[in-house]
């Protein structure tokens, strides 16, 4: 191969080198910027979460405000609610707490504003699945929204029909139950009654994981990485344009 056809193939290669690397180093910044405006987000939700759990319980929204395309901005909300809770239409979904391995209880509630109000009443064990070791309910309830689980757990899908919940969907449990004018969320309850009675409320752990600050620092890192990459392929094939190796100038000579 002569020394021109072998000096154009060399630079056909620098050039894909160069704009592989600026690509690569243009997807890796955009990731980072990306991850910087999740940050942004998270910190808000956390600002928000925290600041509605400092005030005070307010009325659960009422069928008015369900149009609206998300209650995102209300979730974590302390919310109260007065009515009755209707017997016989407990669900058990499956669920780990801080007391173990059990089920969350939701109950229909019915509110006096005239709707009704799916309310996870807390956590049962295994021992105590049945309604008739349950203390007594109160008509009074105030907890945090929370919204809709639809579908299932990871791996295990909600089974309607069989009466297997592995989710708080609160579509299916009501369409489930039959529940007429049922809200589209779900109320966690605050614990209520003396210790040892169950279902044990309260049991909400508000905690947002944020780690996309340093997502985004190893995104930026890495884009850094391939420019860096990319500009010291350029210097060195300048270095050996300016001063060729040691056999390519016998070869010349």
């Amino acid at each position: 191969m002569t020394p021109s056809a072998r000096h154009g193939r060399s630079s056909w290669t620098i050039a894909a080198i160069v704009v592989a690397a600026c690509v690569a180093g243009a997807i890796f910044a955009g990731l980072g910027t990306w991850q910087m405006k999740r940050l942004a987000w998270k910190l808000a939700l956390i600002e928000r979460v925290e600041a509605s759990l400092a005030q005070e319980p307010v009325p659960t929204p009422g069928p008015d405000a369900w149009a609206t395309p998300t209650f995102a901005p209300a979730e974590y909300q302390r919310v109260r609610l007065r009515g009755r809770y209707l017997p016989g239409q407990d669900t058990l979904v499956q669920a780990v707490s801080d007391l173990g391995s059990g089920h969350w209880v939701l109950t229909p509630f019915a509110s006096e504003s005239g709707f009704i109000v799916l309310v996870n009443r807390g956590f049962v064990d295994k021992a105590h699945r049945d309604p008739s070791t349950w203390a007594a309910t109160d008509h009074d309830v105030s907890g945090l929204l929370r919204l809709t689980e639809p579908g299932g757990a990871f791996l295990r899908h909600n089974e309607p029909a069989a009466d297997r919940w592995y989710s708080r969907d609160v579509a299916a449990i009501a369409s489930r139950r039959g529940l007429a004018n049922a809200a589209p969320y779900f109320v966690d309850a605050d614990r209520v009654g003396a210790s040892g009675d169950w279902p044990v409320g309260g049991l909400t752990r508000v905690a947002f994981s944020n780690n996309h600050a340093v997502y985004a620092v190893t995104w930026f890192v890495l884009a850094a990485m391939a420019l860096a990459g990319g500009a010291y392929v350029v210097i060195d094939a300048r270095r050996r344009i300016v001063s060729p190796p040691r056999a390519q100038q016998v070869e010349h000579s």
